[in-house]
Parts: structure tokens; C-alpha cells; sequence
């Protein structure tokens, strides 16, 4: 498993446990993440804070590997 994959696998497993287990690691301070339906986040604390708010409210309870999708610049 190359580090890209393990990275995804990794942010995939934070959701499903509903932990932060290393977005520090995942994730540039100055990171650009947008949800699939649309809303971006800016940086890595936003997208610390908008994970923890989600998780308060809502569960993962299965990912599914078929469809993934990375951008690198």
C-alpha cells in the first residue's frame, strides 16, 4: 500500500471511529477540503473543527473504497 492510499485509509478509519487519529499528519495547514455536495473548508483547524461538529451530530458506519478520488498540486 503506497503512502497516498494509506493516507485515505487513514482519514476513512478517523471517520468511522469518530476520532482525530492524525489529521495533523493527513493534512497541510493551509488545506483546501470541500465535501462532495459542495461546502469548503479552508484550512486544517476549520477542517478539525467542521470534523468534531459533524461526528457530535452523525455517524459513519460504512466507506466504500469504489469511487475515490485525489488531487495533488
Amino acid at each position: 500500500m503506497d503512502k497516498r492510499e494509506q493516507m485515505i485509509r487513514l482519514w476513512f478509519s478517523m471517520w468511522l471511529e469518530k476520532k482525530d487519529l492524525g489529521m495533523d499528519d493527513i493534512f497541510a495547514e493551509n488545506v483546501s477540503y470541500t465535501e462532495s455536495w459542495g461546502p469548503c473548508y479552508s484550512n486544517r483547524e476549520t477542517v478539525k473543527h467542521w470534523f468534531q461538529e459533524w461526528n457530535m451530530r452523525g455517524s459513519v458506519i460504512a466507506v466504500s473504497y469504489t469511487h475515490l478520488r485525489a488531487h495533488e498540486t
